[in-house]
């Protein structure tokens, strides 16, 4: 039996069983590219051009919270539930006397961990490297960084839940929503969890290179709306969900 040493929203065993899905080799390995080429980057633009406020936010906010972000969310939310999922094992997680929503809330947390350690951490080196942080750049996008991850995670795990092709269309929002037409097309920036957290960046940068389309007040009460909402969808369709014998 598996059992609940801890929060009724946190169990223990579903975690250590999440991050050790998560952090297998395969999964491990794109884990830490992405972080590894944005220090490569870094360290290879600081040498080149020395430190420059104006550089270090373009590339904080192009690559980081842009693209590895979004990606590492896609990897982290999706990897956390999906493959149990996709390979049935979720049924021997769900016959155990564990609360569905607890199952969702304990992956949601790790997913969470797992995407702020690889995203907001290497975020804030990457902008020491490149500035020091001049104008409190590197903890303002590590902060935006670790915001924006929470609401990925739970978006991309409840993809994991609802779709078997999570992966595939968490490519796709990660990609071409938040990269591209997020980027590029005013009336979508509105609805880009990118701009959501860049009005926090902005907010803690000392500067003005740093800027978003959403006010702050905006992006947090949508951040915590999306987060909450995605979370709870997730739950609720992990619990339509039937296990063999259920008829």
């Amino acid at each position: 039996m598996v059992r609940s040493a801890g929060p009724a929203f946190y169990h223990p065993t579903v975690a250590r069983l999440t991050y050790r899905a998560l952090l297998g080799r395969r999964r491990a390995l794109l884990l830490f590219g992405l972080p590894l080429l944005l220090l490569i980057i870094s360290a290879a633009v600081r040498s080149l051009t020395g430190a420059d406020d104006a550089t270090t936010a373009h590339l904080l906010q192009g690559f980081a919270l842009g693209s590895m972000v979004p990606l590492v969310g896609v990897i982290a939310g999706t990897g956390a539930i999906g493959p149990e999922i996709d390979d049935g094992a979720i049924v021997y997680l769900l016959a155990k006397p564990v609360k569905r929503s607890t199952i969702i809330a304990t992956k949601l947390v790790v997913a969470i961990g797992v995407t702020i350690a690889f995203c907001a951490v290497p975020t804030l080196l990457a902008g020491y490297v490149l500035g020091g942080n001049s104008q409190n750049l590197a903890v303002a996008f590590a902060v935006a960084a670790a915001v924006a991850s929470v609401a990925y995670s739970a978006i991309f795990l409840m993809l994991g839940v609802i779709t078997r092709h999570a992966v595939v269309v968490g490519l796709v929002y990660a990609l071409v929503w938040e990269s591209v037409i997020g980027n590029i097309v005013p009336g979508a920036r509105t609805l880009s969890v990118q701009q959501w957290s860049l009005a926090i960046a902005q907010k803690v940068a000392d500067g003005g290179q740093v800027s978003s389309d959403v006010g702050l007040t905006t992006s947090v009460v949508l951040l915590a709306a999306v987060t909450a909402l995605a979370t709870w969808f997730a739950g609720r369709k992990l619990r339509t969900l039937k296990l063999a014998g259920d008829e």
